[in-house]
C-alpha cells in the first residue's frame, strides 16, 4: 500500500511540474549557427529562392504562393512538408526582409506558432547565417510541451542549415 502511495505521489508531482510549465514558459526560445565559403549576395539570394528550397530542405514537398507583396515583406507561402511519412500544412509569412541581412519569417502550422529570424553577414571570406527562434502555441497542452521539445527544434533546425551549406558550397 505504501509503494502505491509513492507512485501516486510521484505521479501526482509530475503532472503539476508539467503542466506549470506552460505558465511559467510562455515561449521556447534558441538559436543556431552555420559559416558557408561563399559570398554574402549568392547565399542570400539562393536562400531565399523558394523554387530552390526543396532541394536543401528534403521534407519540403511544395510551397505554393498566396500573396506575393511587392517588397517581399507581407508576402504569403502555403508549405507543405511530409513529417514521418504525413504531410503536413503551413503558412509562411515573411515578417522582414532586408537584402543581404536579414530575413524574418513567420510559420502557422497547426497549434505551433514560430518566428524564425535569419541574420546574415560576411567575414574573411565567409557568411555567416544566425537564426534566432521564437515558438509558442495558442494551446495550453502545447505550449507544456515545447519546453521539452527544445533540443529536438534545435537539432532539426540546425541540420536544415547544414543541408543548406552543403547545397551551396557544391554550387
Amino acid at each position: 500500500m505504501k509503494a502505491i502511495k509513492v507512485i501516486l505521489v510521484i505521479v501526482t508531482l509530475l503532472v503539476v511540474v508539467f503542466f506549470s510549465t506552460g505558465l511559467i514558459v510562455k515561449e521556447t526560445t534558441y538559436q543556431v549557427k552555420i559559416q558557408i565559403d561563399k559570398p554574402i549576395k549568392k547565399v542570400f539570394s539562393v536562400f531565399n529562392n523558394q523554387e530552390l528550397m526543396k532541394e536543401w530542405m528534403t521534407d519540403v514537398k511544395s510551397v505554393i504562393p498566396i500573396n506575393i507583396k511587392p517588397g517581399i515583406v507581407g508576402s504569403e507561402y502555403k508549405m507543405i512538408l511530409e513529417n514521418q511519412g504525413k504531410e503536413v500544412e503551413m503558412i509562411e509569412k515573411v515578417v522582414a526582409f532586408i537584402p543581404n541581412k536579414k530575413v524574418t519569417l513567420f510559420f502557422d502550422a497547426d497549434d505551433m506558432l514560430k518566428t524564425d529570424e535569419y541574420s546574415f553577414s560576411f567575414s574573411e571570406g565567409k557568411t555567416t547565417i544566425v537564426k534566432d527562434v521564437v515558438s509558442k502555441s495558442d494551446s495550453y497542452l502545447m505550449s507544456c510541451m515545447f519546453p521539452y521539445f527544445k533540443g529536438m527544434f534545435t537539432e532539426i533546425d540546425q541540420k536544415y542549415l547544414e543541408d543548406f551549406k552543403v547545397y551551396i558550397e557544391k554550387q
